[in-house]
């Protein structure tokens, strides 16, 4: 018989999730900031250090140079700006040699100067060297900018997009949670695990894609099953306390993580179909098909899950283990059983999730699991722990407030915006938007 999960515990499980969350952001700051950091070396030598690959050019107008113009690049997870020195010139340095997406922004230019023919947004490559030169050009014209409506319903539904993913993955740590007080970290690994094993079956091994996805989901669930049976399953047993089975995750999750890191390269890749354009036209957003078939997917999938928890007899099992696992065992539920299939379904979700997610980035690398756990437990913490629907509009909450906020803050702060609405909700709701009051002693 499980033992029963006291409020107390409840509570404690909350706190540490928030110290979990404060930790990871630190840790991602420092991993965000590294680029920063390098793009702005003052000398060309110190970029050589950094960066082994190089774009390069020179923006001028009637054969003079233009100073502070600002350049981006961006691809293969990784972005960074620059700007024209006095002589127009300017150098981004990037860590492989990939296709990527360079921007001029036109906001930057001189009043009635604008880049020829839209094209303010390029694609390059590398050939042969480890340089390449892009020039923009310009010339006379007004500029034409989008309305601040136009921009917030792009970002609607761009946060739209990338809450109904993170969902897939909150929803699975959700109920692990609230079935064994677990504050699982090696969450993350399972999200990053769905994406590389569509990388493996889907580009190295050459597979079609859909098969490859099918194999990938199948190997997520069969990696849930498996860890619950090796290490949860055991030390819920000997009766191993909630903070050190939090420690174990924290553990497992580094290990699994520089396991990736060993086996696939420190390098981000694309899946088949990450970078087709963006040729559906919605008034002012435009979306791809790949953005249209990942919202329908997570429609449909939370929609299953919805299902399962209050339509079939597992579900409502499942819920009642999470209510009080020691009452559900007295009722004759099988406990462990539902345990294992929650963290099969789990591990399913959050490899589809990571599927997604390497689409909506794009890419797949070694820790992109890591780079959005914050978002996940805040997303999980905002909707009320242990509450599968809670999950859901926690993570819708997130994904529309971290596209929104970049209408007023710098891209780079956009996931602090949603720790900072994650802190404000739990000062005055500390159980969550769907979590239940409860009385401490």
């Amino acid at each position: 018989m499980e033992p029963t999960q006291s409020v107390a515990e409840r509570s404690r499980g909350r706190w540490l999730i928030l110290l979990g969350i404060l930790v990871a952001a630190l840790t991602l700051s420092g991993i965000a900031a590294s680029p920063a950091v390098a793009d702005e070396a003052s000398t060309e030598s110190s970029e050589q250090e950094e960066f082994e690959y190089f774009f390069s050019g020179n923006v001028t107008f009637d054969d003079e140079p233009l100073e502070g113009v600002r350049i981006t690049v961006e691809g293969n997870g990784f972005d960074a700006e620059t700007e024209t020195d006095a002589d127009g010139k300017w150098t981004i340095g990037v860590p492989e040699k990939a296709e990527y997406e360079l921007t001029l922004d036109e906001d930057t230019l001189p009043e009635g100067v604008v880049v020829e023919d839209g094209q303010a947004t390029v694609t390059a490559e590398f050939g042969l060297t480890n340089r390449k030169s892009v020039n923009f050009f310009l010339g006379e014209g007004q500029r034409v900018t989008t309305d601040i409506g136009a921009q917030v319903l792009i970002r609607v539904v761009n946060g739209l997009n990338f809450g109904l993913l993170l969902a897939l993955a909150a929803i699975g740590l959700s109920l692990i949670f609230g079935t064994t007080g677990l504050s699982n970290f090696a969450h993350a690994e399972m999200i990053t695990f769905g994406a590389l094993m569509v990388l493996s079956f889907g580009v190295d091994l050459a597979l079609p894609i859909w098969l490859a996805i099918i194999i990938a989901l199948v190997l997520s669930a069969a990696l849930g099953w498996t860890l619950d049976a090796a290490i949860w399953k055991p030390l819920r047993r000997r009766g191993v306390g909630l903070i050190q089975l939090m420690i174990v995750s924290i553990g497992l999750s580094l290990a699994m993580r520089y396991v990736y890191q060993f086996i696939y390269g420190g390098s981000t890749r694309q899946l088949p179909g990450a970078t087709i354009p963006s040729d559906i036209h919605l008034g002012p957003v435009t979306l791809s098909w790949i953005d249209v078939a990942s919202m329908i997917t997570s429609v449909v999938v939370l929609g299953a899950v919805a299902y399962f928890l209050l339509r079939t007899r597992i579900g409502k099992a499942t819920r009642a283990v999470s209510d009080n696992a020691s009452l559900a065992a007295a009722s004759g539920i099988d406990v462990d059983r539902v345990i294992r299939i929650v963290w099969v379904m789990g591990a399913a979700l959050a490899g589809l999730s990571g599927i997604l997610w390497a689409y909506f980035r794009p890419g797949v690398s070694w820790d992109m699991g890591f780079q959005i756990l914050l978002l996940v437990f805040a997303a999980v913490t905002l909707g009320g722990l242990g509450t599968a629907f809670g999950a859901l509009v926690g993570s819708i909450i997130v994904g529309m407030f971290i596209e929104l906020s970049t209408l007023w803050l710098p891209s780079d702060m956009k996931y602090v915006g949603a720790l900072i609405v994650l802190i404000l909700v739990l000062l005055f709701r500390p159980q969550g938007i769907l979590g239940r009051r409860e009385r401490i002693g």
